[in-house]
């Protein structure tokens, strides 16, 4: 990402604020830097890490992907030389079982990210067998999906599923016993789909994409860090689109930083078993040649 001093760069994805936090000293007094997280709770954790950091001219505000343009219009901002997606959901979220993210933990099912209305257990229990298969299947590429898609409808006859145990009761009464071996990665697709449905995250992470790509400035670097297929080819194929070969022809073209995704070393990998599916990619914004 190359930060340098007196840049202005939006974490879109503030979380724990560790990347936001080791940018600051690269931008400086001068620089300017925003941190956006749909998560209250990732604002306000961050608004108590902030007497720590470095001189810098900060900016931290609850939104969503699909709000993020308007903040920036609001802080007056034309245009960014840095711009930073960390994809998914964050350890604080997955590590607290009241949010309802985690299979491990028994909470209540919500997995609600920021503060919308929308909750996992109202999708889990009003869904059609159909609807269900085609999530777990499309968004967990989960192919025991129709099998968990009934077991949930038999389940919920019983009683409505409103906690995680009783979700993960539901999948693993549906896995067959030769992939009882691989119940805890099962677990976390399905989980995985439901989660995405109701955060909107596919719509929302699009609409991030294009938003920031739109303020990225001339020889702005932009990149995304994703932890799971869906998310990368969607990256993948948003960059693609405006590359020098992409359908979206404008007077700039974005261009990939490194041919291929940078992952965790073994060391990193080491202290943290997490980073083991993320993919880094990075694009710079320039001058399309003839422009």
């Amino acid at each position: 990402m190359q930060p340098r001093a007196g840049e202005t760069f939006v974490d879109f994805t503030l979380g724990g604020a560790g990347h936001f936090a080791a940018f600051l000293p690269h931008l400086g007094p001068e620089g300017t830097a925003i941190g956006l997280d749909r998560d209250g709770e990732a604002i306000a954790r961050a608004e108590r890490l902030q007497k720590d950091w470095p001189p810098c001219k900060v900016f931290l505000r609850q939104a969503r992907f699909s709000e993020a343009e308007g903040v920036l219009q609001e802080l007056g901002v034309t245009g960014i030389d840095l711009a930073l997606f960390d994809l998914g959901v964050s350890a604080f979220q997955v590590d607290d079982p009241t949010r309802g993210f985690s299979y491990l933990a028994d909470g209540p099912l919500l997995m609600q990210m920021g503060s919308d209305k929308k909750k996992a257990m109202e999708l889990v229990n009003g869904l059609g067998e159909r609807e269900l298969t085609q999530i777990i299947s499309t968004l967990g590429e989960e192919r025991y999906a129709r099998r968990i898609a009934k077991s949930i409808v038999r389940k919920r006859k019983e009683g409505p599923i409103k906690t995680t145990l009783q979700l993960v009761d539901a999948v693993d009464s549906a896995v067959p016993p030769k992939a009882k071996g691989n119940l805890n990665a099962i677990r976390a697709r399905v989980f995985q789909s439901i989660r995405i449905v109701t955060n909107d995250e596919m719509d929302e992470l699009q609409s991030g994409l294009l938003g920031a790509i739109r303020y990225l400035l001339l020889g702005g670097r932009m990149g995304v860090i994703s932890w799971q297929s869906l998310e990368d080819r969607t990256a993948k194929h948003t960059f693609k689109l405006y590359g020098p070969k992409g359908e979206k022809e404008q007077e700039w073209v974005l261009l990939p930083t490194t041919r291929k995704p940078v992952t965790a070393s073994p060391e990193e990998i080491e202290q943290n078993r997490r980073a083991r599916s993320a993919k880094l990619r990075v694009v710079t914004k320039a001058r399309r040649e003839g422009a």
